[in-house]
């Protein structure tokens, strides 16, 4: 590689590694899983240590990522809280292990399993819990005192303990606390928290303490981080010491200075990973004496007496006994795979969707298949491949009806996908009623999938318009149902009357208008009336909107059912007006930007609803009129003309540079 390719492809990495860790650390909402984050990360690691000139002090090699929010109050670590150099391998681990015994003679090691959750230190003084604090950057954190103390396991008071006391934990959500969480999200139709991990950041970053209460998280401590008038001399000995004071402990086997018996070790904790109530991702190799990690010391993010082996994706084969065919709100069939349950990330897996007919055939996915299944960033389960298939096996074909209706199922123009185009389909009816309820829609708080299911199954509804003639009387009739249930219910029914414009239309789920494109719909027109009454032209005029999305809406407002549905609507009080939202942020006001290409992190949608947040227009095409075009991967005829008119060119990661608050 030439120092210039080596230059562009730094940039690259460090762009991409900083907004995978903006999600990861500050919004807890990661695009991306953790393997492919630390394979980028290590590829960087390599180029910076082959080109030495192109290390830059801010390179995320060089910083523990993470920010103080701006929620809480914030705190200076008087210890930093630093985080570990990762390893892949078996002989990085051995590697690591002969550097430690080039500077002492037999030294031993702490082995002990890294659990994947929230790094905090935790301050006493004379034996109370004074304050809780998260790792931030390392150097600043947050002020979370308050919902460390709902955490039972942690000790609000120690008994003959020293004067001053800080220690560091990891604190985390249990499977099965996580497991009931994501239960109660989706029967409120809420959004899911996608791994215990980011449940367990959300839920300690929550502004009302009862919510994190609520939430059953617990901690593990592994670190002595200070103390007074105490002189350990070894980490292990530190551990016993803390779990005579009450903390819960990590669990450690001591190794002497020998690879293969600290493999062994790293090898039992993977072994038992699946088996373990809490989730972990990886193994910690820490040098137990205190006064060789002084001795050794740390760079600007490292310290050099410790090392976190990975644990790489976990991937397991099983035998494909069935494909189903799920049908969407807008008719999409979608093909899951059921196979032979296997263990996978701790979990039970027997299902995973397999997207399209597409997908199917580029991987010959047959029935009987021995498939090979992982889960994406140990969350999502996805069939990689088939490893062989039975005789006389033959090609899987989605069907050509719709399996709940019996409609036909068709391709619809260039999409990939195959669609039941029955309105009155059981199954699209479903999901409709679902989204329209759901929190980014109507925000129907208690209204999920099982009452849905309910209230279709007594035939109390058949549309979503239904829902504002419900009574008191009908809802009682539904199993799980007291007073006071049926009174918040009907109450989040009635709140949900006041949505504006934008959300109803967002909810009613025409194709390929989401919420940002309901938003620059409202926005254009100002009234319901006048979104009837426009033509696909009118509508294709707004800046943002195709000519695909235009015909869409146009075309929806034209059906005789979806005009009855939002006459229905309104008869039954739902408001249906539209406020435009006053612009106070207008950094990019008079400025007009332009997409193009796939961008590393964030849809399409995404970045205009942030240009547009920011006072700024999004247009579909490249003129002398464009302020800026923020290109990504695969960027073609929009970024050539941008060249030759001499406009500027941005990336996603400078774009959201920009948008940061000043």
């Amino acid at each position: 590689m030439t120092h210039e390719e080596a230059a562009k492809r730094v940039k690259e990495l460090t762009e991409i590694l900083l907004r995978m860790a903006h999600e990861y650390y500050d919004l807890d909402a990661p695009t991306a899983d953790d393997y492919e984050y630390d394979m980028k990360m290590h590829e960087l690691r390599d180029l910076e240590a082959a080109f030495p000139d192109l290390l830059e002090p801010d390179s995320p090699t060089q910083r523990v990522q993470g920010k103080a929010s701006g929620r809480f109050e914030k705190v200076t670590h008087s210890v930093q809280m630093a985080s570990l150099q990762d390893v892949f391998s078996f002989e990085q681990v051995a590697a690591f292990v002969e550097r430690i015994r080039e500077t002492a003679e037999n030294p031993m090691f702490t082995v002990e399993p890294k659990i994947d959750g929230l790094s905090v230190s935790l301050e006493y003084e004379n034996g109370v819990l004074t304050r809780g604090s998260t790792r931030g950057d390392g150097f600043v954190g947050e002020n979370v005192t308050a919902n460390l103390k709902t955490i039972r396991s942690i000790p609000l008071k120690l008994k003959d303990a020293p004067p001053v006391l800080e220690v560091r934990g990891e604190v985390y959500m249990p499977r099965a606390s996580f497991e009931r969480l994501s239960a109660q999200q989706e029967a409120a139709g809420e959004e899911l928290f996608k791994n215990p991990r980011n449940a367990a950041a959300g839920s300690l970053r929550q502004k009302d303490s009862a919510v994190t209460a609520a939430r059953r998280l617990q901690i593990f401590v592994f670190n002595l981080q200070r103390v007074e008038n105490e002189a350990p001399a070894y980490h292990s000995e530190t551990l016993d010491r803390l779990s005579a004071l009450g903390f819960p402990v990590i669990p450690y086997t001591r190794c002497p200075a020998d690879a293969e018996i600290i493999r062994a070790a790293i090898e039992k904790i993977g072994a038992e990973r699946g088996n373990l109530p809490y989730d972990i991702d990886g193994v910690v190799i820490k040098a137990d004496s205190l006064a060789l990690r002084e001795q050794l010391g740390a760079t600007a993010k490292y310290p050099k007496w410790a090392i976190a082996y990975k644990f790489p994706p976990e991937e397991k084969e099983t035998k494909l006994r069935s494909i189903e065919v799920q049908v969407g709100r807008t008719g999409v069939l979608t093909p899951v795979a059921v196979f032979d349950e296997i263990q996978l990330a701790g979990t039970s897996v027997s299902r995973a969707v397999l997207h399209n007919q597409q997908y199917i055939t580029e991987k010959d996915i047959r029935v009987g298949d021995v498939i090979r299944v992982r889960k994406a960033g140990d969350i999502i389960p996805e069939v990689l491949a088939s490893v062989s298939h039975e005789p006389g096996s033959v090609p899987y074909q989605l069907p050509d009806r719709c399996p709940v209706c019996g409609a036909p199922a068709e391709k619809d123009g260039d999409e990939a996908a195959v669609r039941c185009f029955n309105p009155a389909c059981p199954a699209q009816i479903f999901r409709s009623i679902v989204h329209f309820a759901s929190k980014n829609a109507m925000n129907i708080d208690g209204l999920g999938p099982a009452i849905v299911q309910q209230l279709l199954d007594e035939k109390l509804i058949a549309s979503p318009a239904d829902l504002y003639t419900l009574t008191k009387e009908q809802i009682l009739k539904l199993e799980g149902f007291k007073e006071k249930s049926a009174d918040n219910l009907l109450r989040a029914i009635e709140q949900s009357k006041s949505q504006p414009l934008d959300r109803v239309i967002a909810a009613l789920g025409i194709r390929n208008i989401g919420q940002t494109a309901a938003a620059l719909l409202c926005r254009h027109f100002g009234s319901l009336d006048a979104i009837r009454s426009a033509n696909s032209e009118d509508i294709a005029a707004i800046d943002g909107f195709g000519d695909i999305m235009a015909e869409s809406v146009a075309e929806t407002f034209r059906e005789p059912a979806f005009a009855a549905m939002i006459d229905a609507l309104l008869e039954r009080g739902v408001r249906m007006e539209y406020e435009a939202k006053q612009q106070t942020d207008t950094r990019f006001a008079g400025m007009t930007f332009v997409l193009t290409g796939t961008l590393p992190t964030m849809k399409r949608d995404e970045a205009k609803a942030l240009i547009e947040a920011h006072g700024g227009k999004v247009a579909g095409s490249v003129s002398k009129k464009t302020s800026t075009v923020v290109a990504g991967d695969d960027a073609g005829s929009k970024l050539v003309k941008a060249q030759e008119l001499g406009i500027e060119i941005i990336d996603e990661a400078e774009l959201l540079r920009r948008c940061e608050t000043e």
